[in-house]
């Protein structure tokens, strides 16, 4: 099968298009042929090496997170999905594979497409649903009448959070430019900090959940938007020991992770708030719920650009300007 393979790590170095053998396919697993794949910042830092101690993918290894496609095959075990079901999944750590023509995913993970959105539309969803879900519904607990800010609304976790944050009957307050202001209000945001001209952290106050995308001074201004009992979930880093636990790492990997969110976890214990690192996992059971939000009109996807599977390289440098709105996509059939 064709596939966009990293052949060593290397900042922004460009995928190989490629062959790879066709996935071998374990009981419970479905093989699934792509029709379309999200992009991820996830992707190039991955390709990059950045997560290498903790995601350790021997090169070569075929990227890519997202994806929407059909069924065409399933593993003795699988219960649930059978040959022409269109589907859509995040798959897990260490099996990951998307820009790809087919990929074996464990059944656990993968949902129904919803029927309102295309193949690429559906492509857009499982990383960036399912990271707003864990944050917000899980982790953060949020509910009718809190105040959440997202950061960075216009991107993909961002257009995905805020539209999830108004269902769950927050009010939202998000960080954008200009010129995707009107964007993010359509989608739900009440309160809208253009950074370029305003400091978010002297406008806002008494929040109850952040959710930060962004960079270690973005994370630290964000303390001071939060009451006493709020929550600072990063999605960006640093990760901390409660993930360290989480993912099995080894004792000295554990004790570098404590030392890199110590600063923060300080500060945050100081101003008598929490903070925690949020590192999504794959779980099809929270995009079924996301499917139905889907299907009902309550939640829609935001996709800025499809290219051709065969400008996926180039699909990786666009998203890497910062400048997309939403999800970038590619399509294979």
């Amino acid at each position: 099968m064709r596939a966009f393979i990293v052949d060593r790590y290397k900042k922004k170095s460009a995928l190989r298009l490629g062959e790879m053998p066709e996935p071998a396919l374990r009981d419970d697993d479905v093989l699934v042929e792509i029709h379309a794949a999200g992009l991820n910042l996830l992707d190039s830092k991955v390709r990059d090496g950045e997560f290498k101690l903790i995601l350790p993918y021997r090169p070569p290894f075929v990227l890519g997170h997202d994806l929407a496609g059909i069924v065409v095959r399933i593993g003795a075990k699988v219960r649930h999905f059978k040959p022409g079901d269109e589907v859509y999944a995040r798959p897990r750590d260490g099996r990951v594979g998307t820009f790809a023509e087919f990929i074996a995913v464990n059944e656990a993970d993968l949902a129904l497409k919803p029927e309102n959105l295309t193949m690429e539309e559906a492509a857009s969803i499982p990383l960036v649903g399912l990271t707003a879900w864990q944050v917000l519904v899980e982790r953060a607990g949020l509910r009718k009448g809190q105040k959440v800010l997202i950061h960075a609304g216009s991107g993909g976790v961002g257009t995905f959070a805020i539209q999830l944050a108004k269902h769950l009957g927050a009010t939202v307050a998000t960080t954008t430019s200009t010129a995707n202001a009107e964007l993010v209000r359509s989608l739900g945001a009440d309160v809208v900090i253009d950074y370029k001209n305003e400091d978010f952290e002297k406008v806002l106050s008494d929040y109850d959940v952040v959710l930060n995308s962004l960079d270690g001074a973005t994370l630290q201004k964000s303390l001071k938007v939060l009451k006493p009992g709020g929550k600072l979930i990063s999605i960006s880093g640093p990760p901390d020991p409660a993930f360290a636990r989480e993912q099995g790492l080894n004792w000295f990997l554990q004790q570098l992770l404590r030392l890199l969110s110590f600063g923060i976890r300080r500060k945050a214990k100081g101003r008598g708030v929490s903070y925690s690192f949020l590192f999504m996992r794959a779980n099809g059971e929270q995009l079924r719920q996301i499917t139905a939000l889907i299907e009902a009109g309550i939640i829609r996807p935001v996709v800025d650009r499809i290219f051709p599977f065969e400008a996926t390289n180039e699909a990786l440098a666009y998203i890497e300007t910062g400048r997309s709105k939403g999800k970038v996509v590619v399509k294979l059939r």
